[in-house]
């Protein structure tokens, strides 16, 4: 946000990061009420999406730590290979989307 909107980003500095954890709980709580989840349900569901959220940036920070110690190629380092750490690190959380616990 820095490098491409400087005003923005000194304007709101600190605020950033609130501001997008705020839209994660929104979002979070609203896919609770679309699927009308009892107080028990939405609980569990809460504490389990806060711990996912937590494991995939504790895998986002352990592979980064890795790649910026390897011999990367200069095309990929920086912005480019941050953006195929995320993407294979999505695709590796969406086979759990596909889990069924109840029959």
């Amino acid at each position: 946000m820095e490098k491409f909107s400087p005003g923005l980003y000194t304007s709101l500095g600190i605020f950033l990061p609130l501001i997008a954890v705020n839209c994660a709980i929104l979002g979070t709580s609203l896919f609770m009420e679309q699927r009308q989840y009892n107080f028990a349900e939405a609980c569990v569901f809460g504490f389990s999406s806060g711990i996912g959220w937590f494991l995939a940036i504790v895998a986002f920070s352990a592979v980064l730590q890795k790649l910026k110690y390897a011999n990367l190629p200069k095309g990929l380092s920086g912005f480019a290979i941050n953006m195929i750490t995320t993407g294979l690190i999505a695709m590796a959380f969406m086979a759990f989307a596909g889990i069924k616990l109840t029959s």
